[in-house]
């Protein structure tokens, strides 16, 4: 095969330019993430059951769905959670490698057999099945900055007028607004009710039957009377819009002729539709909405098109209304990935220098790192066509793989370059002698690398979607570095090298000469008295046996100590806090709580914030009254060069200052690696 490539290589040319461009279209396509998705795949059911204590939504709703969701290809395991807000959210876990797609349109099959064993006003309220994701890719919020609209009016605006645009967003997986748009208020009096012998159920029934869409049908539709000569719809009215329309709905017709009234028994105002949850942004009141990511999509880009449409809607704003970020994951992520690429930079300059440095010949030193990006842009398009992302481990996999895939194409060089000095023939001469003698050498450095990693593609679980991404990528940089060997590296060699005359060295001319003979002489000193002090230690091997058992023994105590985890914990630019009262405490109470959170990142230990975004009524231990959670960014990590401003240090000042709180549990942590474990 190399001989063909070497008398053509314009076609060996052909080859590496159409493994480049699969690889520059692939990075167009792939995801970018700082971790692959290591977590198993997980599918929510919510539902509603409004005024339901949580007892009450355990046993009619979370018990019976449960029940039916038996018989599920690659289910572990369900855990469900039921509130005295009168949610349900049901998460069932499966194994991993299982197609979401796949497990969501059985989970909704599923839940089509308990569905109609469920309240019926659970059923109105609708069930949600979705692929769910426990962490938020960015939360942004509403606010005024002169205070004229509401937190009520800010979360209308935002359910009205933004939530169903951005879920539309490419990328985004789902919408969760913190807050309720506005609605129609009946506050009910029981005492008047009393009075007239009514009921609640009987006023839910007459508002349900008054306030309807009707079809009122069409003046002179056919078959119409000979002579008809107008054609009209009839328009009637129908939803009513106003509280003095609701407050005139008919409950009840006495025999006298009398009615009562809706506004004889309730009062009807408009308000919004749930008041459990309140978010504050820098303490004041803010309409936050948390967008998660989309399976298998782009983190980066999900968030700058979010960030872009927010920016073309901010256009039609009201006056004095601004959007805020004050939770956003993709900074971390671009950074992570951007330091790597910056290794993987460095690293190929390196590797260039130190070629130089030893092959002593620019021509020679162009021909692997030629190899270096045909070979990287190969990959990708491997991990294209695998599925897989551009991540940390894939990158970190490709920096290793450099220094591996360049000793290819150096063992073929090197051996042309011995054949011309020792033999005096021609580069293609040379070339296609040279291939003829490590062809079998260059397979088998494949073949013994590749056993090497390709088992860590068959580890299971979570830590198996690790090493999986990582070996696969190296292995396949492997294979294509030899590929490379065998097609473009020797047609260059024909090609770029020049003659040399025989019995002399490649690296005796050129501009370089004195440093190179300099380097030479200090290179072959160093290497005859490493090679001495081998023999000496050779003459004495018992004592020398001994000190490496000691060296080996340190390093096992060592490796003991040292601490374990599963992914190193890094400092991702902000902290959650979490707060939890007693059972039965007030919204009231939870937010006073929550505000002395708020003087303490913002008055006390403020060096490091950013902003802060509290929301009383949500927390990822469930939801009620007396939840709470909070989000707090971080400054930018150049303007954090002390270790004192770093997360850490911030969330350990904080959970000091929280241990001081007597009306409720507050936590401060930084996130973990992975969220969704």
């Amino acid at each position: 095969m190399p001989r063909f490539f070497i008398n053509r290589p314009i076609f060996a040319w052909v080859i590496a330019i159409i493994i480049m461009l699969a690889g520059i279209l692939a990075i167009k396509t792939l995801p970018v993430s700082q971790y692959p998705p290591i977590a198993p795949p997980q599918i929510t059911i919510n539902a509603m059951y409004p005024g339901a204590s949580a007892q009450t939504v355990q046993d009619t709703v979370t018990q019976v769905i449960e029940q039916k969701m038996n018989g599920i290809d690659n289910l572990i395991y369900m855990s469900s959670a039921s509130d005295s807000s009168g949610t349900v959210a049901i998460n069932l876990t499966f194994k991993a490698g299982t197609d979401p797609n796949m497990a969501q349109v059985q989970v909704q099959n599923k839940l089509q057999l308990a569905t109609p064993l469920l309240p019926q006003v659970v059923q109105r309220q609708g069930i949600a099945v979705v692929k769910s994701t426990k962490n938020f890719l960015v939360i942004m919020g509403l606010v005024s900055e002169d205070g004229s609209m509401s937190r009520y009016d800010l979360t209308d605006y935002m359910a009205a007028n933004i939530q169903d645009i951005v879920s539309r967003v490419e990328g985004v997986g789902e919408v969760q607004v913190f807050g309720s748009q506005n609605a129609m208020r009946i506050w009910l009096h029981p005492d008047k009710l009393n009075n007239y012998k009514l009921t609640s159920n009987d006023v839910v029934a007459a508002v349900q039957a008054q306030n309807a869409q009707v079809s009122a049908g069409q003046f002179g539709g056919n078959p119409a009377p000979q002579g008809q000569q107008l054609n009209a719809t009839i328009t009637a009215r129908t939803l009513l819009q106003t509280p003095e329309q609701f407050a005139a709905i008919i409950l009840r017709t006495n025999s006298d002729g009398s009615t009562v009234r809706l506004r004889d028994v309730a009062d009807c105002k408009i308000g919004t539709e749930n008041y459990d949850m309140q978010a504050r942004y820098k303490g004041k009141p803010v309409a936050a909405m948390a967008l998660r990511l989309a399976s298998g999509a782009n983190a980066l880009d999900t968030a700058e098109r979010v960030k872009a449409k927010m920016e073309e809607l901010s256009k039609f704003f009201p006056h004095a209304m601004k959007v805020v970020y004050p939770y956003d994951t993709t900074p971390f992520v671009k950074i992570s990935i951007e330091e790597v690429i910056q290794t993987l930079l460095e690293a190929i300059l390196l590797v260039f220098l130190v070629m130089f440095l030893f092959l002593q010949n620019i021509r020679a030193t162009l021909i692997p790192t030629i190899a270096v990006p045909v070979v990287l842009l190969g990959t990708l398009g491997v991990l294209a066509a695998t599925g897989f992302s551009i991540n940390t481990l894939t990158m970190f996999a490709l920096v290793l793989a450099i220094g591996l895939l360049v000793d290819d194409a150096i063992v073929v060089v090197e051996n042309v370059e011995r054949i011309m000095s020792e033999e005096g023939l021609s580069p293609r001469d040379a070339t296609i002698k040279s291939m003829g003698q490590i062809t079998g050498a260059l397979w088998g450095i494949a073949l013994v690398l590749s056993a090497v990693f390709v088992p860590m593609a068959f580890f299971g679980g979570s830590t198996g979607v690790i090493y999986r991404q990582f070996s696969i990528t190296i292995v396949s940089a492997m294979i294509l570095s030899v590929l490379v060997a065998m097609i473009l590296t020797p047609a260059l060699c024909a090609t770029l090298l020049k003659p040399v005359q025989k019995g002399h060295t490649v690296a005796e001319g050129g501009w370089f000469k004195g440093f190179f003979t300099w380097f030479n002489k200090w290179f072959n000193r160093g290497s005859r008295k490493y090679q001495s002090v081998v023999g000496r230690m050779l003459g004495k091997t018992g004592r020398y046996l001994v000190i490496y058992g000691a060296i080996v023994a340190v390093m096992a105590v060592f490796f003991l100590r040292m601490p374990t985890a599963f992914l190193p914990d890094e400092d991702q630019g902000f902290i959650i806090c979490q707060v939890q009262l007693p059972a039965g405490a007030t919204q009231e109470r939870t937010i006073k709580v929550l505000e002395q959170l708020e003087h303490h990142f913002l008055e006390v230990d403020n060096k490091a914030i950013d902003s802060l975004i509290t929301v009383s009524g949500f927390s990822f231990a469930g939801r009620g009254q007396n939840m709470g959670l909070a989000f707090v960014k971080l400054k930018d990590w150049k303007l954090r060069n002390s270790t004192e401003l770093r997360a850490p240090a911030v969330a350990q000042r904080a959970m000091g200052a929280f241990s001081k709180y007597r009306d409720a549990l507050a936590f401060a942590f930084t996130p973990p690696a992975v969220v969704e474990l």
